[in-house]
């Protein structure tokens, strides 16, 4: 039992195993979590690329089927369009008469009421009836003013500065009591045409003088003329060719001197109700001779003479 126990001894150079606290390693916890967490990015990645291309297979597998539908398409309409070409060759050669493939169309007529057909109408022409309204206002609005214009029997021309005798006398009323109703209207009228010409150059030009006597002098509305002296200036020695040489016809008439019929001296005044300052020593009745002019023939003035100048006679009459 001693020996036994001898036996059981540990040996002297024998140590028993040393028990260490050193911290355990950690590394390798750490990599394997990193190596984790790269795993399920991966996965992630991996199931997104797998659905994209499932997706991508299927949508080339919808475009082909769509474009196979489509050139179904195109060859049904192509072998439709070759069959029509080739029976209408067959038509025009006179193979056969009626076609089963090639159908004309006619339109369905469209029945329209009364109101829609006008409607109709307006909307399709409304250019064109715009346009004849406005020539239909515009003709309406001319003819309106030629009838009610004005139409006198004679016209007398004042070409003088005096507008009492002009505008404010009854030279009108007088000269109408020995007119005559020569337009056939149902009464006698006579215009007095008043063109106030002065020696002032602003004056006449703020007041047209200027163009209204060469305007009335140009055409064959009148032919008789209450002048002065300021015509003589304008005119001179062509009045002698414009207006008619009154001494040959009135050689012993007092009042006559070459184409004048002197109005000083006579009743004029106090018959158109004017004073006797009024008639200057200037003023004169006249009468145009008939001539071609710019504005109307030499016929038309002497239609004119022959119709005004009884008129100047029983004028000269009663002054005289």
């Amino acid at each position: 039992m001693s020996k036994k126990k001898k036996d059981d001894k540990v040996p002297e150079n024998s140590k028993a195993p040393e028990q260490t606290n050193a911290p355990a390693d950690t590394n390798g916890t750490e990599e394997d979590k990193l190596d984790i967490n790269k795993s399920i990015f991966q996965t992630n990645r991996e199931l997104r690329e797998k659905r994209q291309r499932e997706l991508e297979e299927q949508q080339a597998i919808v475009d082909a089927e769509i474009a196979e539908r489509e050139k179904k398409k195109r060859e049904a309409y192509d072998r439709k369009i070759r069959e029509e070409h080739i029976e209408l060759m067959r038509l025009k050669q006179g193979l056969i008469e009626e076609s089963e493939t090639i159908h004309e169309e006619h339109e369905e007529e469209i029945k329209l009421t009364f109101r829609k057909k006008v409607a109709n109408f307006f909307y399709h022409n409304k250019w064109w009836l715009g346009i004849g309204i406005c020539c239909a206002c515009i003709g309406g609005f001319l003819i309106y003013n030629l009838l009610t214009k004005p139409n006198p029997d004679m016209v007398v021309l004042v070409i003088a500065d005096n507008e009492e005798l002009g505008s404010m006398s009854e030279l009108k009323e007088y000269i109408e009591g020995f007119a005559e109703d020569s337009n056939g209207n149902g009464k006698t009228e006579v215009s007095i045409y008043y063109i106030p010409y002065s020696d002032n150059d602003y004056r006449n030009y703020a007041d047209g003088a200027d163009t209204k006597m060469s305007t009335q002098l140009q055409s064959a509305d009148s032919i008789i003329v209450l002048g002065g002296k300021k015509l003589d200036e304008l005119l001179g020695e062509d009045a002698k060719n414009e207006f008619v040489d009154l001494e040959e016809i009135y050689p012993d008439n007092p009042h006559v001197t070459g184409y004048k019929f002197m109005l000083k001296d006579t009743d004029i005044g106090e018959k158109i109700k004017v004073g006797d300052d009024c008639i200057t020593d200037d003023l004169y009745l006249t009468v145009r001779r008939p001539s071609k002019l710019l504005y109307s023939s030499q016929k038309a003035m002497q239609k004119t003479y022959d119709k005004d100048w009884p008129v100047f006679e029983k004028i000269v009459e009663d002054l005289s």
